[in-house]
C-alpha cells in the first residue's frame, strides 16, 4: 500500500523569530495593496439597497474607474494599512495558540480551528476601530448617500485635501455623534464573522492541501499544492460567514446598533438572497488574498526556518 503523504507544517518553534516579523511586515502590505480595491467594491455592495447603485461586482468597478477614477478604488486605504498592526499580532496568536494546543492534542484539526478563532478574536479587538473609519471613507464618492458620514468639500481654490485630512474629519464626526462607543459599532458583528471565518478557514486549508498532496505527483511543489488549497478553503469560509458579514457592513456604516434587528430587516426587504450580497465580490477578493497570502506566508516561514532545519522542509 502507498504511503499516506502528508504536507509537513512548519511549526512557531521552528522560525527564527526576527526573520519572521521583519520579512512579515513586507509581505502583509503586498497583499493588502492588492485586494484592497476588491474590498471596497464589496463594502459598497454589502451596504447598498437592492440595485440602486450597483448592478454587481463588474458594474462597479467600471463605475468607481469611471466617476472617481484608480484613487476612488483605495479610499481610506492610508488608514487600513494601520492594520498592519492587528495582522502581526493575528499571526503571533495563531502560532501561539497552536503550540499550546499541541500540549494537549496532535490533532492538526483541532488545532488549526482553536488558533484560527483565537486569533481572529484579538486581531479584530484591534482592527475593529480602523474598519469602522476606513468604511466611511470608502463610501465617500458615489456612496456617500449610503452613510452617515460625509467629508466636508473642500472650498474652492483650496489645496487639495490630503487623506490624513480627511480621516480627521471622519474621525471628529464619529466621535460628536456616537462617542468611543462608535469606533467599536459592529465589534459584535464582527467577531461573529471573522471568529468562525478564521476557524473554519484553516482546517479546511490543511484540509484541501492533504487531499491535493494524495492526488498530485510525488514530485509536486508542496507550495503549488498548499497555493491551490488557499482559495478553495476561502471560498468555502466565504460562503458560510456571507450572511453575517452583510449585516456587519451594514451595522458599522449605517450606525445600527442590533444586528438582530439588522438581520430581520435584510430578510424582510430583501429576501434570502440579500445574504448572498457582496459573495461574489468577497470569493473574487479572497481568491487572490488566499493565493498571495498562502505562497507568501508559507515562503516567509521557509524562509525564516532556523538555519539547522533549511534542508529538512521540501517546498
Amino acid at each position: 500500500m502507498q504511503q499516506k503523504r502528508n504536507i509537513q507544517i512548519i511549526e512557531w518553534e521552528d522560525l527564527d523569530k526576527k526573520k519572521f516579523y521583519s520579512f512579515g511586515v513586507f509581505m502583509t502590505m503586498t497583499i493588502r495593496a492588492t485586494v484592497y480595491p476588491a474590498t471596497l467594491i464589496r463594502t459598497r455592495l454589502q451596504v447598498q439597497r437592492g440595485k440602486s447603485l450597483y448592478n454587481g461586482t463588474l458594474d462597479a468597478f467600471v463605475k468607481i474607474l469611471q466617476a472617481e477614477g484608480v484613487r476612488g478604488l483605495y479610499r481610506g486605504f492610508m488608514v487600513n494599512t494601520f492594520t498592519l498592526i492587528s495582522g502581526q499580532a493575528y499571526i503571533t496568536t495563531y502560532e501561539l495558540v497552536r503550540k499550546y494546543v499541541s500540549t494537549y492534542s496532535t490533532n492538526n484539526t483541532l488545532k488549526s480551528l482553536v488558533a484560527g478563532g483565537s486569533a481572529s478574536l484579538v486581531a479584530q479587538s484591534i482592527t475593529v476601530p480602523i474598519d469602522v473609519i476606513s468604511q466611511q471613507l470608502m463610501m465617500q464618492g458615489q456612496g456617500e448617500n449610503l452613510t452617515r458620514f460625509r467629508v466636508k468639500p473642500r472650498l474652492v481654490g483650496a489645496k487639495h485635501k490630503v487623506t490624513f485630512g480627511q480621516t480627521r474629519d471622519i474621525i471628529s464626526q464619529i466621535f460628536a455623534t456616537d462617542g468611543l462607543r462608535g469606533f467599536y459599532r459592529g465589534y459584535m458583528a464582527s467577531l461573529l464573522t471573522y471568529i468562525p471565518n478564521s476557524a473554519v478557514w484553516w482546517p479546511f486549508y490543511h484540509f484541501y492541501a492533504e487531499q491535493l498532496s494524495k492526488m498530485a505527483p510525488s514530485n509536486c511543489p508542496h507550495l503549488l499544492l498548499q497555493a491551490m488549497a488557499g482559495p478553495l478553503a476561502a471560498a468555502t469560509a466565504s460562503t458560510v460567514t456571507n450572511p453575517m458579514d452583510v449585516v456587519r457592513a451594514r451595522v458599522q456604516v449605517e450606525g445600527r446598533s442590533s444586528i438582530i434587528r439588522t438581520f430581520k430587516q435584510l430578510i424582510k426587504e430583501e429576501g434570502f438572497c440579500g445574504m448572498t450580497k457582496g459573495l461574489s465580490a468577497r470569493i473574487i477578493s479572497s481568491t487572490p488574498t488566499a493565493i498571495v497570502m498562502v505562497v507568501g506566508y508559507e515562503t516567509l516561514k521557509k524562509l525564516s526556518l532556523r538555519p539547522e532545519l533549511v534542508d529538512s522542509r521540501h517546498w
